[in-house]
Parts: structure tokens; sequence; C-alpha cells
């Protein structure tokens, strides 16, 4: 029987949750009590029988949080059929700006405050940079997501930036095209980035919290080209409804210890890495956010009360970028967490549709 999540919360959950009674932040204790209830008989559902041989199914309703592995398919197509206006017939880039790791545990303890700065300093030093007359000259489009895992689920919170390949000059209408394969310069946007960070951050009651190796330290800012729009899109949203492990990378659950798959961030080989029950749900919680934060957030015209100009902007750079002049995007492998055509409800005996009986009330609890 393959591994999941639900599985190892529904295990080692409660003894967690015990154990760290008085740590355990409300969205923490939300996203296990979901998870482990997700499809089974505590949240309801339908009945459903086969009129050919008989046959009778349960359809559990889905929790639908946010960090559960089984509940984030459909809302990615959904998210992508809602990003249609966004598509400007131009090139795009994916920036990324990374919290260094002095700076991580702060963040793991003050989310809130530590995310919407990572939000605020690296649009803020993108925009300023974009401004200067040798790169862009005008005002960029931003959407950010931010994201907080590494692959084998250590804490490494960061931003992807999608950006497409120019901006607006100051009249809101010129487009101002950016340099071929290059938006902007990541060394000096690095720096940009950390000291208006540091600024925002010296404003908090955490300024005298600052660990002194912050400000000794390059800060990492990255830019890749990524195709046109559509692709880009593709590209990112997975980053958007993906959660931090997905049922698919976990190997087995045996002696108090979870054994997950990840690739190596050095050279994209496969590996294994085993940890405690207890360890496992601990890295897999700090990726949980804080209740109602948004990930999502679009600046400049891509901000949404800057929408309004995209359509005449699309229209007069569909005259600048024929279609198919675009540059091919990296060649990016299939990715499981997109969504796939679903398939008739039917028997799994027989193959004909089943028929619904009726509604099952929640019932409160799992099963065992």
């Amino acid at each position: 029987m393959a591994v999941e999540l639900a599985e190892i919360f529904r295990q080692f959950g409660p003894a967690y949750r015990q154990k760290f009674a008085e740590r355990l932040l409300p969205s923490h204790r939300q996203a296990m009590l979901a998870i482990e209830r997700c499809r089974t008989e505590a949240l309801g559902g339908q009945l459903f029988t086969c009129p050919n041989c008989g046959e009778v199914r349960y359809s559990y309703h889905s929790c639908r949080n946010r960090h559960c592995p089984k509940c984030q398919n459909q809302r990615t197509q959904e998210w992508l059929e809602a990003q249609q206006d966004l598509l400007l017939p131009v090139p795009f880039f994916l920036l990324t700006f990374t919290l260094p790791a002095s700076l991580r545990p702060l963040a793991r303890s003050h989310q809130i405050l530590f995310y919407n700065l990572l939000f605020k300093a690296s649009a803020e030093a993108s925009q300023l940079l974009a401004r200067d007359t040798r790169f862009i000259g005008g005002q960029i489009a931003m959407l950010g997501v931010l994201h907080t895992w590494a692959r084998n689920l250590t804490y490494h919170p960061h931003i992807h930036y999608l950006v497409p390949a120019g901006g607006l000059a100051a009249d809101g209408l010129s487009w101002l095209p950016a340099r071929k394969d290059f938006l902007l310069p990541v060394k000096g946007l690095s720096k940009i980035f950390k000291a208006k960070f540091l600024h925002k951050l010296k404003k908090s009651p955490l300024a005298n919290t600052i660990p002194s190796a912050v400000w000794k330290q390059e800060w990492v800012v990255h830019c890749k080209a990524v195709g046109d729009g559509h692709t880009a899109l593709k590209y990112l949203a997975p980053y958007i409804f993906r959660v931090a492990i997905s049922n698919r990378r976990l190997v087995k659950l045996e002696n108090n210890q979870v054994t997950f798959r990840y690739r190596s961030s050095k050279n994209g080989q496969p590996k294994l890495a085993t940890l405690s029950a207890e360890e496992f749900i601990h890295r897999f919680l700090q990726h949980v956010l804080p209740s109602g934060f948004v990930k999502v957030r679009y600046f400049g015209f891509f901000a949404h009360s800057q929408r309004q100009r995209l359509p005449a902007l699309r229209q007069r750079l569909s005259h600048l970028y024929p279609p198919n002049s675009t540059p091919p995007a990296d060649k990016q492998e299939p990715n499981s967490s997109l969504p796939s055509n679903t398939q008739p409800f039917s028997c799994p005996l027989c193959g004909i549709p089943m028929r619904f009986l009726h509604t099952i009330p929640p019932c409160g609890r799992h099963p065992p």
C-alpha cells in the first residue's frame, strides 16, 4: 500500500500535537487535522452503486486545505485560466530572490513580517533598477510567488517573479523592450534588495536581533529566461499550488521513520532521505503558511489597479512580436502536479456509470 501524508499524520499527529501543544500554531494544527480527514467519512460525501453488478463506492469530500497534497491539482488549472489577461506576446524572465540562511531562523518565527518584507523589498528593488535607462528605463510588471522549501523539506524561503521582457515608459503607453537574453544585472539587484530589506527590518521590533553576518554576506538573486507567456505561466503554476511534499515522493513508513525521495540541488540526481516521523512532521509544518496569508502578488502594470492597460498594450506588442518570434523556453520535465483529464465516475468492476444513492453526512472523525 502506498504511503500518504495523511496516514503519517493519523499515526503520529496526535502524539506530535500533545508534545508541542503550547508551541503549535493554530494554522499548523488546522492543516494537520484537515489532511488527516481529507476524503474520509469525517468530512462526509456521497454513496454510489453500480446498477449492473451492485458494486458500492464511497466518494468522500476533500478538505480543500491549501497544504493538502490531494486537493491542489484542479486549482492549478483554474488559476492558469484566470491569468489569461496577463499574457503578453513577449519573452518572459523568472527572477528569484532568496532570503539568506542567517536570517531564516528569525523568519521561521516571524513569518508574516518576513514574508511581507521579502515581497516588498524584492519588488521595490526590481522596479528601482528597471527604471534606470541603462537597462529598461520604465516600470516592469511582476507576478510573484512565495516558496519556502528546498527539495529535502528544509526551510528555504524565496520568491519567484514572472516578468515580461520590457517595461512601460513614464507616459504609460510606450513599450521599452529589454535587451536580448538580459533583464536586469543580478549583482546590482542583490545589493539593492539587501539594502531595502534590512532598512525595513530595522524599523521593526526585531531590529536588535539581526545577526551580524547578514550585513557582510552577499544576497542571492537569480534571473533566467523562460520563454513566452504561455510557457512561463505553466512553469510557474505548480509553484503556486504545489505543497511541500507530494504523496508520490513518499517511499515508506516503518519503524517510526519516513523515507522520501528528492533530487539533489547540486547535480539533479535522485536521493533518499529518512527522518523520524516527528522530524518529518516538523519539516512539513514549517512550510504551512499563516492563516489568510497571500502567497501570490502582483506588481507594476500587473497590479489589479493597472490591468486596464493590458488589452491595448497587448495589441501594440502583437505588431512588435509576431507569433512564434519569442525565444523557445527551456524544456521542462512533465509535472505530475498539473491536472490530467478526469475520467467518468465508472464502476471499477464493469466500467459502466455508477448511480448516486444518497449523501453521507460528516461524522466529525476519521476512520481508524
